[in-house]
């Protein structure tokens, strides 16, 4: 049986986390080595990319890509995890003041919106895996703890209506509001904190009601698979259909085509020498053999006109 290598782009339920989809991979899968480039809440859908065998060397390639979301903001109450799984903060001052007492139109919420874009400071919300002192906030919020968090600089590329949708504020009929938006984000930005940042332009509480992750990097959520469809194609033994070579899964760098002497080369960690290079100093270069699989990601030392190795897949394997 030849190695399992490469990458699954999973549109995860609700009421899963990240965890789970993983475990659930290396089960049906048979593999231990499954791992993901990037935590969704549980009660978010959407993309969900898993690397699998050797593939899974490559994460820190692939951790900082940009992401897209679509998700439901929902006015008129904040909550202590910024979500819809969450408990309400009725009595948290200005934050939670009563929907029908404040005026937002259009007008106001592009304002609002706009005033998020581009390069912001966040601060990650207590419910969070950010870590402190070893703990991780959200044990800590969990207990009733709250610490002082520093803020995060994050990149709002896209903080929009979602016009597909209306693009109107809807009335809940119960003291809501419900807002469709559209955002895309550096990684590392919260949506949670966006939506309460957002509420707070208008002066009443908010959190997200609905998030769904629509593309990581290149990874669409149009080729994203479920766990069930993950189970089918294990069983039919056409798993080669739906995972990506670990060349593919780095399609966002540039590579270089190696002659067999410069593969064994960088299998070895030897630095490659090239002729001719359009790379600037430090930039990750895919490493490719003459079949075009991936041997390897390397940085370009632009003084030595070299690619150097840094991590190496290995011999493929029968």
């Amino acid at each position: 049986m030849r190695r399992m290598d490469g990458a699954l782009i999973i549109d995860k339920p609700a009421g899963l986390t990240s965890h789970d989809v993983v475990a659930r991979a290396r089960h049906l899968l048979q593999e231990r080595r499954v791992g993901h480039t990037g935590t969704l809440d549980p009660f978010a859908t959407g993309v969900l990319v898993l690397l699998v065998g050797r593939a899974t060397r490559l994460a820190q390639f692939l951790s900082g890509l940009e992401k897209e979301y679509e998700a439901v903001i929902r006015l008129g109450y904040a909550t202590d995890t910024g979500d819809v799984t969450g408990k309400p903060l009725i009595n948290s001052e200005a934050l939670n003041a009563q929907a029908s007492e404040v005026k937002f139109g259009k007008s106001e919420i592009e304002a609002a919106l706009a005033s998020l874009r581009g390069e912001i400071d966040q601060v990650p919300p207590m419910y969070s895996a950010k870590k402190r002192q070893g703990r991780k906030l959200y044990e800590l919020a969990r207990r009733g703890e709250e610490v002082e968090r520093q803020p995060v600089r994050v990149t709002i590329q896209r903080f929009e209506t979602n016009r597909a949708k209306g693009g109107l504020v809807k009335d809940n009929l119960d003291g809501t509001y419900d807002l469709d938006v559209l955002v895309a984000c550096s990684a590392g930005t919260y949506v949670r904190t966006l939506a309460e940042d957002f509420g707070k332009r208008l002066g009443i509480g908010a959190h997200v009601a609905e998030l769904r992750r629509t593309s990581v990097g290149v990874f669409q959520i149009d080729r994203a698979i479920t766990l069930e469809q993950l189970q089918e194609s294990v069983a039919e033994e056409s798993l080669g259909r739906v995972l990506l070579t670990p060349d593919s899964a780095l399609a966002h760098l540039p590579a270089a085509d190696l002659t067999d002497d410069d593969v064994r080369k960088a299998r070895n960690g030897v630095n490659v020498l090239m002729q001719k290079t359009i790379w600037t100093n430090g930039e990750q270069v895919r490493l490719r053999d003459e079949h075009g699989h991936l041997v390897a990601v390397a940085s370009f030392e632009a003084e030595k006109n070299s690619l150097r190795p840094r991590v190496v897949l290995g011999h493929d394997e029968a």
